[in-house]
């Protein structure tokens, strides 16, 4: 099992930016398909964005143009920026790497307000 550890959240602004980092123990990270989800209290996890090994990306239609997933082997770490955030962007953001069976970390709060 791989352990994740978020970090980055805070309270901004609407229509400001956030960067999100996600940092991997063990040495398969390299290998794995990461992915970014986010929860609101009372909700189900959602889906947010996904990168592979191999660099490809993808992203929840809600954040398509304003999200970018980017990952660096070498540190181990998974990065969300997220740009032109709204408030219904608030929620907790955790990283994982899907079918991996690895455990949910504590994850970071985001806020969007005034």
């Amino acid at each position: 099992q791989v352990q994740f550890v978020e970090s980055g959240g805070g309270l901004v602004q609407p229509g400001g930016s956030l960067r999100l980092s996600c940092a991997a123990s063990g040495n398969i990270f390299r290998v794995l398909n990461m992915g970014w989800y986010r929860q609101v209290p009372g909700n189900q996890r959602e889906f947010v964005a996904r990168i592979t090994a191999g660099g490809s990306t993808n992203y929840a239609d809600f954040v398509k143009g304003r999200f970018t997933i980017s990952r660096d082997n070498a540190k181990n770490t998974v990065y969300l920026q997220m740009n032109s955030l709204k408030p219904e962007d608030t929620a907790v953001y955790y990283c994982n790497a899907p079918m991996s069976g690895s455990p949910w970390g504590q994850g970071t709060q985001v806020t969007v307000s005034l």
